[in-house]
């Protein structure tokens, strides 16, 4: 028996709704998806198996986005485009490329991420005099402003959640108007940059680990983090090599797990500067005359340290640990 026209016509409208509320309910971020992992300027391992990964290098350069842009390139194509952010980078013009100007240049591209991104962010949602209300983030990000604490709200499913980004919310808001102005959103959004809001990066960090619920984070659920393994697999390297960070380094007091402030210092470390360390080991391993700068041709040689190209490590950036 075949189906009338009106009928195909309403199964239509049925599916297109079925999808809409499936793409909507994917889009409601969970508990863990905000979450900030270790200060670093890539999300790439630093190292893998004890040999320096040069994607890393790339993104810290270039930013994700264009790292990715540069794999699509000859070595030809790659070297051409190198060159002009070189002249960008040799702000005084001298020929020379120092460590502070890589520094500062590393610097911009980590925060051209963030201005770029909160743009994105700030757009999608109704202001009012330029400023973000916490129901229209609600609005926009869960579908209702209602509060979630009644088991009859339509956001009572997404109460967790909403609970950690009303206390991030909080702490982003320092003038204490429930609303958020452009900066304190850039706060909201990347609370990594931010001295005052470090207290819940450390705090969110522990409750997306933390399974026990003890309030410490422990070797297993620090290794369980990156690496659950459920199959039962031998450990690979980078893997045994995290236990001996927690180990030696993480775990300060060697109580066998990480309380507040050894979270702090691993996910926030004080003393550390990755892009200064990261312009450090990029000149170190361009400078060929070793005189402490970078000449253009000497990047320009090693252009498969700062960018990728498809005669180098097309696609690896794609395939590569995919536990990260």
């Amino acid at each position: 028996m075949s189906s009338s026209p009106l009928t195909m016509k309403l199964l239509s409208v049925c599916l297109i709704l079925v999808l809409m509320v499936v793409v909507y309910c994917s889009a409601i971020p969970k508990p863990g998806d905000k979450r900030v992992h270790e200060t670093k300027l890539s999300d790439l391992p630093h190292d893998d198996d004890n040999e320096h990964n040069e994607d890393y290098d790339h993104e810290a350069f270039l930013g994700k986005d264009d790292a990715q842009d540069f794999d699509d390139l000859s070595p030809e194509e790659s070297k051409e485009r190198l060159a002009i952010i070189v002249d960008k980078i040799d702000v005084n013009k001298d020929g020379k490329v120092t460590e502070t100007e890589l520094k500062e240049w590393i610097q911009f591209i980590q925060r051209r991420y963030i201005v770029t991104d909160t743009e994105r962010m700030w757009k999608e949602h109704d202001l009012e005099e330029d400023k973000l209300h916490w129901k229209s983030y609600m609005k926009r990000t869960y579908g209702y402003e209602d509060s979630p604490d009644s088991v009859d709200s339509p956001t009572f499913s997404y109460k967790d959640t909403i609970d950690r980004d009303h206390r991030r919310w909080e702490a982003a808001d320092t003038d204490k108007d429930m609303k958020l102005s452009k900066d304190e959103f850039v706060h909201f959004l990347h609370p990594e940059d931010s001295d005052h809001m470090r207290d819940v990066v450390v705090q969110e960090t522990i409750e997306d680990i933390d399974k026990d619920k003890d309030g410490y984070i422990s070797l297993d659920e620090y290794i369980r983090d990156m690496y659950p393994n459920e199959n039962g697999e031998e450990e690979p390297d980078w893997v045994k090599s995290e236990r001996t960070q927690f180990e030696q380094y993480r775990d300060i007091n060697k109580d066998g797990k990480m309380d507040n402030e050894e979270v702090k210092n691993w996910i926030v470390p004080p003393d550390y500067d990755h892009s200064d360390a990261e312009a450090n080991h990029l000149i170190y391993e361009a400078d060929s005359d070793k005189d402490g700068d970078l000449s253009k041709d000497e990047i320009l040689e090693h252009y498969d340290l700062f960018v990728g190209s498809q005669a180098t490590d097309f696609g690896e950036a794609l395939t590569r640990h995919d536990e990260f």
